[in-house]
């Protein structure tokens, strides 16, 4: 029987970065992920010669001194990264109702270039920038200096997102255009956090990128820090079965119903619920428990499409472009409208062959898992010609969605590939092909904030079901389940190289 100081299950970037972090603190690790590739949302799968990105199209905080690219240099792995600052006047381009607005880097370019568009709203522009930024600070390197990971108390997350932006502003199209970024994490107008919505919209105004080639260079580069610490990184390594040794601490991690990994401690990226059934069975994990894990709310996945371009045919562009048609940007579970596509995000993947053209242009919509609830019985390459013919018409519909701002695309169109809740649920492990995890509630934070502890000793959890979605929030709440491990403060010294 092999033996592990840490058994982590599931290879995202939550896996992974605790991965790399305790293995560079001496820890004896073994990331075991279930699919043949690792990466989770930071994978890349190959069709037609191109790699496409699963989830991840670019990424916030990363220029010199942020919060991301500090976390991502003490991985040991900024260096390897090839990157693509995008367009500093117009990152992103929010194309509502028929007009543009962008969205700019830096706080003060970002005021000043929204206020052109909104001229009597300039001291609501300047609100809404200095509590975003103040919000920020509270997970930036000032603090990791100082020992902290996060300076934020639980009353960031009692806040309604929605609410605020109405406070601050009474024009309607302006509210509507600074909720845009609900989309990159999973916003609900009804629930969501002023706390993650801020987070999320700051650290793309501090430096947004692409990743060129792809974002599973992150995972490799991850793979081979852990590695070269001497950890070990399973693929085909299914979790089936958490064995206790007393009835209080897991002393194997059984994979593919057979195999048993020894292990002082474990911690997993999956949902929670998924991870208290692989324990076997004892008091310290109620029904009632379980139950309430399983009926936590799930946000809503994506319907994704690639299409691979024709040769030469587009331009590519450094900025991305939110569409909304529809005067209310949010979506909710309940909406009637859900069935219909309403809003799409068009990005480009940045490849080093040429900087001129794109050869893949994603196109990204809310979906929710009823839309293909008509298989969710179904796994993989064997659910039937009626759910392909779904996805072609689907498809289609986006295409025309996104070419009325972008046109041609169908005709410089070569190849087109798509994905679904239920793609990303039997890839991912995802309850409901979630996008963002379990979503986060400002009328109950305490309900929906999930602490790393469990009620097994050496059993921890992490990855974005915990606290904050996103590329960023998955890397802090990593880091918060490590410093169950290493301390608080010496760790986010370490990080921060105070």
């Amino acid at each position: 029987m092999s033996k592990y100081d840490v058994i982590i299950i599931g290879s995202g970037l939550g896996g992974l970065t605790c991965g790399a972090t305790l293995s560079k603190e001496g820890y004896n690790v073994c990331v075991i992920e279930k699919n043949p590739v690792p990466g989770g949302c930071f994978q890349t799968f190959h069709r037609n010669g191109q790699d496409l990105d699963t989830g991840i199209h670019y990424v916030g905080s990363m220029d010199e001194g942020e919060i991301l690219r500090q976390y991502f240099t003490y991985f040991g792995i900024q260096q390897h990264l090839k990157l693509r600052r995008l367009d500093e006047n117009a990152f992103d381009i929010i194309h509502h109702n028929g007009n543009d607005y962008a969205f700019a880097m830096g706080h003060e370019r970002f005021a000043e270039t929204l206020t052109r568009s909104f001229p009597k709203e300039k001291e609501a522009i300047r609100q809404y920038v200095s509590i975003i930024s103040s919000i920020g600070d509270t997970i930036n390197v000032d603090q990791l200096k100082k020992g902290k990971l996060s300076a934020g108390t639980i009353d960031l997350f009692t806040v309604s997102a929605w609410q605020w932006l109405q406070d601050i502003t009474t024009d309607k199209t302006l509210q509507q255009v600074l909720s845009a970024p609900a989309l990159l994490y999973g916003g609900e107008q009804a629930v969501s956090t002023l706390y993650h919505h801020a987070i999320t919209s700051n650290s793309y105004i501090q430096g947004a990128y692409r990743f060129i080639d792809g974002s599973m260079q992150v995972t490799d580069a991850l793979v081979d820090v852990i590695r070269r610490n001497g950890g070990t990184v399973l693929t085909n390594a299914q979790a089936t079965r958490l064995c206790l040794a007393d009835g209080k601490t897991i002393r194997s991690v059984e994979i593919n119903g057979k195999e048993h990994l020894e292990t002082r401690y474990v911690i997993s990226s999956l949902h929670p619920a998924n991870t208290m059934e692989l324990v076997e069975k004892t008091p310290l994990i109620r029904k009632v428990n379980l139950t309430r894990l399983r009926a936590m709310r799930n946000s809503y996945g994506m319907f994704s499409v690639y299409l691979l371009m024709k040769k030469n045919s587009t331009p590519y562009r450094n900025y991305n472009t939110f569409i909304y048609n529809d005067n209310d940007v949010w979506y909710s579970p309940s909406d009637p409208r859900n069935d219909r596509i309403r809003s799409c995000l068009i990005t480009m993947q940045p490849t080093s062959r040429s900087a001129e053209y794109t050869e893949v242009v994603s196109l990204l919509t809310p979906m929710y898992i009823n839309e293909v609830e008509a298989w969710t019985d179904t796994t993989v390459e064997h659910r039937g010609m009626d759910y392909k013919a779904f996805k072609e018409r689907k498809a289609q519909e986006l295409i025309r969605f996104a070419e009325s701002y972008f046109p041609k695309l169908n005709r410089d169109t070569e190849k087109i590939y798509t994905t679904t809740p239920l793609t990303y649920r039997d890839y991912t492990g995802t309850p409901e092909g979630s996008g963002y995890g379990i979503i986060k509630d400002y009328n109950h934070p305490l309900s929906t904030l999930i602490p790393p502890r469990t009620k097994i000793e050496n059993l921890y959890l992490t990855g974005q079901n915990l606290n904050v979605h996103g590329a960023l929030g998955v890397t802090l709440t990593s880091m918060l389940t490590c410093a169950e491990f290493l301390g608080t403060e010496y760790l986010a010294k370490k990080i921060g190289g105070a």
